[in-house]
């Protein structure tokens, strides 16, 4: 029975009451309730997102929604039609080196239940993970250059589909802004745009 839009719901009223991870700061952040074939696995929300409720809302986030604006879909389209989830839904907190913490193992387990039940609710054929943190989810990464660029065939908590990964859009990194990390990043968004789920929105966007 293909999954409804009200399962969505509930599951993120469900997650959004979450308070396992002592360390986190929350709430958690959820994208928008939308059944889609693609599902967009960031790493966790910043400070500024747990504010406003909603997955890369700030800084990284204006970089992320331009690179999708150039293979065809706006920030708000985007929105609406591809599911936001991530490694983590609260705030690690801050790292006293500077920076984000990194979530912990124990942390990345805990939360790891709720992109399990995303996944088998969505059965998608289609993960873009952002960031190393959220490749690593999926397939082993040494280095960007190793997988960003590539399609890749993936199994995560049951659900089988394709992978194509890409840098965190950070204003801190360098890697996307700089050779050979910059044309990387532009053949990764090609492979986005020419996947059959990717053209399957933007001719529902289309009509």
């Amino acid at each position: 029975m293909p999954t409804s839009l009200q399962q969505i719901k509930r599951h993120q009223a469900n997650l959004r009451r979450c308070t396992r991870c002592t360390e986190m700061l929350g709430p958690p952040v959820t994208g928008q309730p939308v059944i889609s074939k693609v599902v967009l696995v960031g790493q966790a929300p910043g400070p500024k997102e747990i504010e406003v409720h909603k997955p890369f809302a700030w800084t990284a986030g204006k970089t992320l929604f331009k690179w999708f604006d150039s293979i065809g879909l706006d920030e708000d389209q985007f929105r609406s039609h591809v599911y936001m989830a991530a490694v983590c839904r609260c705030f690690p907190g801050k790292n006293p080196r500077g920076g984000d913490r990194v979530p912990d193992p124990i942390e990345i387990t805990h939360c790891s239940g709720w992109l399990k039940k995303e996944l088998t609710l969505l059965q998608p054929e289609l993960i873009i993970p952002t960031g190393k943190l959220a490749i690593a989810q999926l397939m082993e990464v040494k280095r960007l250059n190793d997988v960003v660029g590539a399609q890749h065939r993936v199994s995560l908590h049951g659900v089988t589909c394709d992978s194509i990964p890409l840098p965190h859009p950070s204003g801190a990194s360098t890697w996307h802004r700089t050779e050979p990390g910059k044309s990387m990043l532009n053949k990764a968004l090609k492979l986005i745009k020419r996947h059959h789920a990717w053209r399957e929105i933007t001719r529902q966007i289309t009509g």
